[in-house]
């Protein structure tokens, strides 16, 4: 019984939970933020790649 109200009493987990959750809400803005970044990146670089092959025939 003093097992059972001690892991009722006991907190300590809670701060790990915690930071779970703000690393998994940062992990998803992220990806959604830089998932327009790479299509700009890739449109860009495609289009210098494009140029390049273009100029060099």
């Amino acid at each position: 019984m003093r097992l059972f109200r001690f892991l009722l009493n006991d907190n300590s987990g809670a701060t790990a939970v915690e930071y779970g959750l703000i690393v998994s809400i940062l992990a998803v803005t992220l990806f959604t933020a830089l998932g327009g970044y790479y299509d700009l990146m890739n449109n860009m670089f495609g289009g210098i790649a494009n140029t390049y092959e273009d100029a060099t025939r």
